[in-house]
This record gives C-alpha cells, sequence and structure tokens, in this order.
C-alpha cells in the first residue's frame, strides 16, 4: 500500500503540529546526534512490539508530519517514503512474539530498542523517548506524549507503526482467519472469534491473558512468573 501525494490534513490535527524545541536545546548543548524514539505494538495479542528511531536534521523541515495515533493508515502510508528520504537516519527494530513470551514485555522493549538504535549506522548522543519510563538506556530524556510534540519522536512513531502493520499484513496472508489485515493483531470481535474458531495462530503472544480465554485450544497457555498482557499502548 503505497500512496504518492500525503493528503490535505484533516482541520482536526492540523494545529497539533510537534516542533524541534526539544531537539533545539539538546543541540545548543552540543549533543549533535539526537535520536527521537517511539514504541508500537506493546498491546498487541501477536506479532512482534516494535521500536522506530529517527535522527532529524538541522536544516530541512517536511510538513504533516504527526503523532502516529492522530493519522489515518493511508497518511502514515504517504508519509512514510517522505520521512525515510528527509531524516538523517532511520531504523525500526523488532522482538518478536517468542521474546515477549520469553522475557516479557518491558525487556522485548528494550531488546527493540536496542536493535533500533543500532541499525541507525550512528551512535546519537541522546535518544529523546516517547513516554515517562527509560526503555533505550544510556543517555536519554523522557517526553510525555512526546510522539504529540517532538518532530523526531513523531517521524519514528510513523516509521515504527508504517513498518509494523505492513508485517502484519503479510501475517493475515500466511495467518488468515484473525483480521490481521486491519487490527493489526490487537483485540477486536474478528480477531476474537477467529481465535475461538482457529486457537492461537504461531505468532500469538502465548503467555498473554486472553490464551486462557479461548475454548479448546491445541496447546497450553505459556506461563511466566510476571503476567503478560495486561499493559497497553
Amino acid at each position: 500500500m503505497t500512496t504518492s501525494t500525503v493528503p490535505k490534513l484533516r482541520k482536526a490535527i492540523k494545529r497539533q503540529s510537534p516542533g524541534l524545541h526539544f531537539e533545539r536545546e539538546l543541540w545548543s548543548q552540543g549533543l549533535e546526534i539526537v535520536a527521537g524514539v517511539d514504541e508500537v505494538g506493546r498491546g498487541s495479542w501477536a506479532g512482534p512490539i516494535s521500536v522506530g528511531a529517527a535522527v532529524v536534521p538541522k536544516d530541512r523541515r517536511i510538513y504533516k508530519v504527526r503523532d502516529s495515533k492522530m493519522l489515518h493508515e493511508d497518511e502514515r502510508e504517504a508519509l512514510f517514503d517522505r520521512i525515510a528520504g528527509w531524516v538523517e537516519a532511520w531504523a525500526v527494530g523488532h522482538a518478536s512474539h517468542w521474546e515477549c513470551d520469553r522475557y516479557g514485555m518491558s525487556e522485548a522493549q528494550r531488546i527493540a530498542a536496542g536493535r533500533a538504535l543500532a541499525g541507525l549506522g550512528m551512535r546519537p548522543d541522546i535518544a529523546i523517548i516517547d513516554g515517562n519510563w527509560d526503555f533505550v538506556g544510556g543517555r536519554t530524556k523522557k517526553i510525555v506524549r512526546g510522539d504529540a510534540v517532538c518532530l523526531s519522536v513523531a517521524a519514528a512513531s510513523i516509521l515504527a507503526k508504517v513498518t509494523r502493520d505492513r508485517i502484519m499484513r503479510r501475517m493475515a496472508i500466511r495467518f488468515p482467519g484473525y483480521n490481521f489485515e486491519n487490527n493489526k493483531g490487537y483485540n477486536g470481535p474478528h480477531h476474537v472469534a477467529g481465535l475461538a474458531r482457529l486457537g492461537p495462530s504461531p505468532i500469538h503472544r502465548k503467555s498473554w491473558a486472553f490464551m486462557d480465554t479461548i475454548p479448546e485450544i491445541t496447546e497450553p497457555r505459556y506461563r511466566r512468573p510476571d503476567p503478560q498482557g495486561q499493559l497497553f499502548d
């Protein structure tokens, strides 16, 4: 799914533009390489958790970038190539459904973040993180709702969201019946109906509490000491 022209911004989000205030503040402190970091997929029942990282340039801007959650799917897809061509560097790291089960969501998020930063091809002086906890390590700046107010985090959020959505659309072809092409692995009536009819697919997170609700499943829930599936994006 690729769109060459970015649709006109809807009035509801036109004024909610993230800026470079935080990046400029850090650049002024001598921190040259500033990476925005954001995650997607933490609350999904299936598929990977994905973390995007983006290093935006100081001297060039593009417009219509917003928090990925504010945009429709076609808007995110249309922005993807523009953002990828604009940033100095970007990468998306993933932790698989198996790693989410085996290590727990917090550690899986750290694994995905480490892979994203390693994929940049440059070592950030600091990472700006969306949210109020540090899943990156090293020198970081945490910003609640960072994807709505910080341009590099917003760019990372779109790159991560589109990349993961594309993965889940491919998974919908491999594992039909769960409506992955629309729900991207998140909870929804068609997803629940598919689980009741088919049981879990190979990419479902089998440590999560939803496994207890599936009748006549063919394999047991993977149980960890700490419960999974209680935290959402």
